[in-house]
């Protein structure tokens, strides 16, 4: 026999007690966001300003590790992107830029899945594009493709500078599931002048500049003695000028631009190194083990 209709009626209304005990909550924590953005404000404002990608990770794991029930993770990470991407909205302008061109339009998708639906977006044909819209001030952040091996014109040495406020890398995407994107598997990485927490598992990436292409081996051996083990190096020559060979590292946690360990990495002569070049890094996403199925309760 079906359930009888008070039966359901009167769990019905129970949702209808939860989603209101909900909307107050949202409300009470867009307030408390409110004060957060004033208290900022009165204080001149942070280099950071009050984008904090590493804290929005944080608040993602803490969830997701004490998430049950069948309520999928992927869902709870998308409800609480959209409202994470609201709030920091309440707390100054806040827009994206992101390498869409029509041909590679799951950039657009995976940029819109972690920022939100409403946060103001333009699309760009060219990597370039991007770069400058943060630069100039016109996107807040930008997204871009994950570097590849052998790529002809990378866009990661655009951000090679000794400018303060030149722009870093400061988040991956997809942080959870990659949901209905577009071209198959896509992934990115979020620019921006925010600086680097350490949230207890990170990545850092830095630029060696040097006069001359440096062997794998080599440049591997240089990283191994100045304690920087690499997990990933691309190269890409500046053919604009004077010859110089940039090659892109990814280590393993959050290393400080002033970490002792770059400046004994640039002082070792032997491989013409010229320069290390800071590049900024990010809270690595959750894995599909991380998001796998809840237990019941």
């Amino acid at each position: 026999m079906p359930p009888a209709k008070s039966a359901i009626d009167d769990l019905r209304r129970q949702i209808d007690e939860i989603d209101s005990h909900l909307h107050d909550l949202l409300i009470q924590r867009s307030g408390i966001v409110a004060e957060i953005g004033a208290l900022k404000g009165n204080n001149g404002g942070a280099r950071s300003g009050f984008f904090r990608p590493g804290r929005e990770a944080m608040i993602l794991r803490r969830l997701i590790q004490r998430h049950r029930g069948s309520l999928p993770k992927a869902t709870v990470i998308r409800m609480w992107r959209e409202m994470l991407s609201a709030t920091l909205r309440q707390q100054g302008p806040f827009a994206i830029a992101v390498f869409a061109p029509d041909d590679r339009s799951g950039y657009w998708d995976v940029a819109r899945d972690h920022f939100g639906s409403q946060t103001p977006a333009t699309a760009h044909d060219k990597v370039g594009q991007v770069v400058r819209g943060v630069v100039d001030g016109q996107a807040t952040v930008g997204v871009l493709p994950l570097p590849q091996e052998g790529e002809r014109e990378p866009w990661w040495p655009f951000l090679v500078s000794g400018d303060a406020n030149q722009p870093r890398v400061i988040a991956r995407l997809p942080f959870g599931a990659s949901g209905n994107v577009r071209g198959g598997n896509v992934e990115a990485l979020v620019i921006g002048r925010v600086a680097q927490e350490d949230t207890g598992h990170d990545r850092t990436l830095f630029v060696i500049e040097a006069a001359a292409e440096i062997s794998r081996s080599g440049l591997r051996a240089a990283l191994a003695a100045a304690a920087l083990s690499p997990l990933m190096v691309h190269l890409s020559r500046d053919r604009s000028g004077p010859s110089s060979w940039y090659h892109l590292v990814e280590v393993e946690g959050c290393v400080s631009p002033e970490d002792s360990r770059f400046s004994g990495l640039a002082a070792n002569g032997s491989l013409g190194l010229r320069r290390v070049w800071p590049l900024g890094g990010y809270a690595v996403p959750l894995s599909a083990a991380e998001l796998a199925a809840a237990p019941a309760t």
